[in-house]
């Protein structure tokens, strides 16, 4: 199954020096997972939205700062929240992997999607000054460097622990498909520090992806099925370069809850009772909701 051997590559993969550029390689020419599709700009430009949306709803300041985890490899959130007024984003990753052509790439989606009118959605947010901006960069093709003076962003690889960012330092602090790749152990802490830099009266807009990503690859397997393998076996199958950490929606709400954060407001996609029923799921989720587990994606809202 192509499940099987992605996790097998991947494995290998995380042994080896300079693993992410490997991983890049491989998912660009293999698996065709970092290709700017449509369907992987329109799914980012759904979550950029979405920030925007719950920003404007419990956002205070008009020009805010932002703070993005997870940079990956091209900007289609930063360049959404500078549309859409943002006074500077910094955007955090564990590894350098956004490039200069990756940036102009994305800018150059956006003008061809407005133009074609397919960002209705961010429309309402978009300052049109900005857009001017994207403009003056698909036309001159500037320096990465360049790009990110235009953009107000910040690209830095930091632990997400521990920012080295002052108190209420931001306004919104979002990420997209990043927590379900970062273990319990480290995420708790992550949550604690994005509590601490966020605004009183600012916002945390987390989405997250608790589905086995290998069956976005291989259809032959339900999105439940990397539920079925023990935690020992688990860390056997699992690796450093796209980590899963199989936790459901309980899960990210008791840590929430273990900081007294208050989760104003959620989003979710509630799964497929059918599907989970066709895995044997391991002893340990015995105990939770069939509900909580079928559970695929969630958007979590909180303040401060």
């Amino acid at each position: 199954m192509k499940w099987i051997l992605k996790a097998i590559i991947q494995k290998l993969i995380s042994w080896m020096p300079a693993s992410q550029k490997i991983n890049y390689l491989f998912q660009k020419h293999i698996t065709k997972g970092v290709q700017l599709s449509d369907q992987h700009f329109s799914d980012k430009l759904g979550h950029a939205t979405d920030h925007l949306r719950f920003y404007s709803k419990y956002g205070k300041e008009v020009e805010f700062t932002a703070l993005e985890l997870g940079s990956g490899w091209y900007p289609v959130i930063p360049i959404a929240l500078f549309l859409g007024g943002a006074k500077s984003v910094t955007s955090i990753d564990i590894s350098p992997l956004m490039t200069g052509q990756g940036m102009l790439e994305t800018a150059q989606k956006y003008l061809s999607w407005y133009e074609s009118g397919k960002l209705e959605n961010l429309k309402p947010y978009i300052k049109p000054e900005r857009l001017s901006v994207l403009k003056e960069i698909a036309e001159q093709k500037p320096t990465k460097d360049e790009m990110l003076v235009q953009l107000n962003l910040t690209l830095l690889i930091r632990d997400a622990r521990n920012t080295g960012f002052e108190e209420s330092s931001f306004d919104l602090v979002c990420s997209n498909n990043t927590y379900e790749h970062i273990y319990s152990e480290i995420l708790i802490g992550i949550i604690k520090e994005f509590q601490r830099v966020v605004k009183p009266g600012g916002v945390n807009s987390h989405f997250i992806d608790m589905s086995d990503h290998f069956a976005h690859l291989d259809q032959s397997i339900t999105i439940y099925n990397y539920l079925r393998f023990s935690k020992k076996q688990w860390r056997r199958i699992d690796n450093s370069v796209q980590p899963q950490n199989r936790l459901r929606l309980s899960d990210y709400e008791k840590m929430y809850a273990g900081y007294n954060i208050e989760i104003l407001e959620k989003e979710i996609r509630p799964g497929s009772i059918e599907d989970l029923r066709k895995v044997k799921l391991d002893a340990a989720y015995a105990n939770y909701d069939e509900k909580d587990v079928a559970i695929s994606h969630a958007h979590l809202i909180s303040s401060k």
